[in-house]
C-alpha cells in the first residue's frame, strides 16, 4: 500500500511539474468579462433540442462591434456596444421584437441590399406557444434602418413563402453579382413527435430528413429559392453549411453540414462550377463525405501552405480534414486533436498574436442529458496542438453551443462570445453565456477591414492575404456558418508575432479585383476600399433616364411621320 501511495505521490508531483512547464510556455490568458460587460444571456432549448447562434457586426458603423444572441425560447439580446468595455441591450426599441414569437436558432448578417449597413437574418424552427408539426415557422429578413433600428423585410423578400425547420444560415456570393446570397440548413421535412426524443432510433426513418435553400439574392429586393436549378438535390439532418472557396479557383464554393450523417446523409462538399448556374458534387472524391455528427466546420489554413482546411465538430471524436490538394485527410490524431467530446462551435484563430493559428472548442452535452463537460483551447506549437483550456481560464462546464471571435474593446487582440445553453434537468455548475476577454502575453498584429465596392460591402467572400518573415497567412471574411449556427467578425485578423511590418497585404475580391499594398505597419487597423464599383444600370434612377429617352425619341419619330401626312 505505501508504494502505491509513494507511486502515486510520485505521478502527482510529475503532473504538477509539467503543469507548470506548460503554463510557462503558454502565451494565451482569458478572463471571463461578461457581467463586467453588461451581458446577460443564456439560450433556452424548445423540448431539449437545438441552438443557439451568436453574430458579431457593426450595427452602426461607428468601428465597435456588436452582437445578435438567438434566445430560443428565451429572449433574443441585441447588445449595442458602447466603445467602453460595455454593451446595452437595445432589443426593445431595435424593431426586432417580431422575433420574440418565434424559437430563433442560428443568425448571420450581411449588406443584403447594399445599402452600407448591415442587415441580420435569423433562422427559426417554430412559433412559440404553438404546437405545430414541422414544416414550423419561416425564417427572418431584418433591414438595417442605420440609426439603431429594423425594418422586418420577410415578407417583402419572399420568406414567408417558406416554411421549414432551419437551424444556420451562411451568405456568399455565389455567382458574383456583388449581392450576398445565402445557404439555410432544415433539420426535419416531417416531424410530429417531442424534440427531447430524438435519438438513433427515431432518425432511421430517412423521410423525414429536408431539402437546404439555396436562396439568390435578386438585386437586393427578394431572394429566390434556386437549389434544384443550381444542381443541388441532397437531403439531409442539416446544420448549415458554410462558403468557402477550398479549391483557390477564385469563387465560393460550399461546405454542408449534416447531424446523423451515419445514418442518413453524410457531409457534402460542392464545388462552384462559375460561371456555370451550378454546383459539382465533389465530397467522395475529395475525401469530405464525413459520416459524422457534424455540427460546423471551423475554416483555417493551420500550416501556412495556401490551402483552406477544416475543423468539423462531431459526437465523440472531431475531425480535422487537411487540405492535400487533391483530397482532404483527418489528421486529428497526430495533431494532437482527437479527444473524446461532443463539440458544437469551433473557431481558428491566432489568439496569442504568434503567427500560427490556435483552435477553440465548444462543448457540451445533448440537451437533457447534461453530463458536463469542459471547452477545449488547441494552443498550436511548432505544428501541433495542445489542450491548455484549464490552463487559462477557458475550461468552463456550461452546455456549449455556438462561439464566435471578435475585438470587442479594439485593442488589436481577439476576444470570444460562448453560447452556452439552459439545462432542461438538473445541472450542477452555472450555464449562461460568457464573454472571454483576450488578455495574453502577445505579439504585434494586424487587423484588415474591407470595404466592398462591387462585392458585398463588408468584403464577405474575400480572401486576405499577408506576407511576413517568408511566409503568406490567409483569412476569408466569414459570411456565416463557421462555427456552430454563428457568423464572427467580418474583419481579419493577423498575428506578426515579433514583426512590426507586414511585407504586403493582398486582397482577393469575389468580384475578381486583386488589392495589393505593400509595406504595412503592425498593430493598426487597415482599411481597405474595392476599386470596382457597382455599375449604376443597377439603379431605379439610371433605368429611369433610359425610359425618358426612349419617350423623348418615340415622340420626335410619331412627329415626324405626323408632319409628313
Amino acid at each position: 500500500m505505501n508504494k502505491i501511495i509513494n507511486y502515486t505521490a510520485f505521478a502527482t508531483l510529475i503532473l504538477f511539474c509539467l503543469n507548470i512547464e506548460l503554463q510557462a510556455q503558454t502565451k494565451a490568458r482569458f478572463m471571463i468579462v461578461d457581467s463586467l460587460a453588461g451581458i446577460h444571456h443564456q439560450f433556452e432549448v424548445y423540448e431539449g433540442f437545438l441552438g443557439g447562434g451568436a453574430c458579431v457586426f457593426d450595427l452602426n458603423n461607428d468601428g465597435f462591434e456588436d452582437i445578435f444572441l438567438t434566445g430560443g425560447m428565451g429572449i433574443d439580446r441585441l447588445y449595442l456596444n458602447l466603445g467602453n468595455g460595455t454593451f446595452k441591450d437595445i432589443y426593445e426599441s431595435s424593431g426586432l421584437k417580431v422575433t420574440a414569437k418565434y424559437v430563433t436558432q442560428g443568425v448571420a448578417s450581411a449588406d443584403v441590399n447594399r445599402d452600407g449597413f448591415t442587415d441580420l437574418f435569423i433562422t427559426t424552427n417554430t412559433r412559440k406557444g404553438e404546437k405545430l408539426t414541422i414544416p414550423r415557422a419561416e425564417n427572418l429578413l431584418f433591414l438595417n434602418n442605420g440609426d439603431n433600428t429594423f425594418t422586418d423585410a420577410t415578407k417583402a423578400f419572399g420568406l414567408s413563402d417558406f416554411m421549414s425547420f432551419s437551424t444556420g444560415v451562411a451568405f456568399g456570393d455565389v455567382n458574383k453579382d456583388g449581392y450576398p446570397d445565402a445557404y439555410i440548413g432544415n433539420y426535419f421535412y416531417e416531424y410530429s413527435g417531442p424534440l427531447n426524443e430524438i435519438n438513433d432510433q427515431t432518425i432511421v426513418n430517412a423521410s423525414s430528413v429536408a431539402h437546404g435553400y439555396l436562396l439568390i439574392n435578386e438585386g437586393g429586393k427578394r431572394f429566390v429559392n434556386l437549389y434544384e436549378k443550381y444542381g443541388l438535390n441532397h437531403k439531409g439532418f442539416g446544420f448549415g453549411g458554410v462558403f468557402t472557396d477550398f479549391d483557390n479557383d477564385g469563387d465560393q464554393d460550399l461546405l454542408v453540414n449534416h447531424d446523423f450523417g451515419y445514418k442518413a446523409t453524410p457531409n457534402y462538399l460542392l464545388q462552384n462550377m462559375y460561371p456555370e448556374t451550378h454546383f459539382k458534387y465533389v465530397e467522395e472524391e475529395r475525401g469530405m463525405d464525413l459520416r459524422i455528427n457534424a455540427m460546423t466546420s471551423a475554416v483555417g489554413d493551420y500550416n501556412n501552405d495556401g490551402l483552406l482546411d477544416y475543423f468539423t465538430t462531431n459526437i465523440k471524436f472531431n475531425q480535422f480534414m487537411v487540405n492535400q490538394g487533391d483530397r482532404f485527410n483527418d489528421l486529428a490524431d497526430s495533431l494532437g486533436t482527437k479527444l473524446f467530446t461532443i463539440s458544437w462551435g469551433a473557431n481558428f484563430c491566432d489568439f496569442d498574436q504568434d503567427g500560427d493559428l490556435d483552435l477553440f472548442v465548444a462543448n457540451g452535452d445533448l440537451n437533457p442529458n447534461c453530463t458536463p463537460m469542459y471547452n477545449y483551447f488547441f494552443e498550436q506549437t511548432d505544428g501541433k496542438y495542445t489542450d491548455v483550456a484549464g490552463l487559462i481560464g477557458m475550461n468552463d462546464y456550461g452546455i456549449g453551443r455556438g462561439s464566435v471571435i471578435f475585438d470587442y474593446d479594439n485593442d488589436g487582440d481577439q476576444d470570444l462570445l460562448l453560447v452556452n445553453q439552459k439545462s432542461v434537468s438538473n445541472y450542477p455548475v452555472p450555464s449562461v453565456s460568457h464573454l472571454y476577454r483576450n488578455d495574453s502575453t502577445i505579439g504585434n498584429w494586424l487587423k484588415v477591414k474591407l470595404k466592398g465596392g462591387y462585392s458585398e460591402t463588408n468584403g464577405i467572400g474575400s480572401r486576405v492575404s499577408v506576407f511576413v518573415g517568408g511566409k503568406s497567412h490567409i483569412r476569408e471574411i466569414d459570411g456565416g456558418g463557421s462555427s456552430h449556427l454563428s457568423q464572427s467578425s467580418t474583419i481579419a485578423h493577423f498575428g506578426l508575432g515579433a514583426f512590426t511590418t507586414a511585407d504586403s497585404v493582398v486582397v482577393n475580391w469575389p468580384s475578381g479585383e486583386r488589392t495589393v499594398i505593400k509595406s504595412v505597419t503592425a498593430n493598426q487597423t487597415l482599411v481597405v476600399q474595392e476599386e470596382k464599383q457597382m455599375e449604376l444600370k443597377n439603379s431605379s434612377g439610371f433605368k429611369s433616364w433610359y425610359v425618358l429617352l426612349g419617350l423623348f425619341l418615340t415622340g420626335l419619330v410619331a412627329y415626324y411621320i405626323y408632319s409628313k401626312r
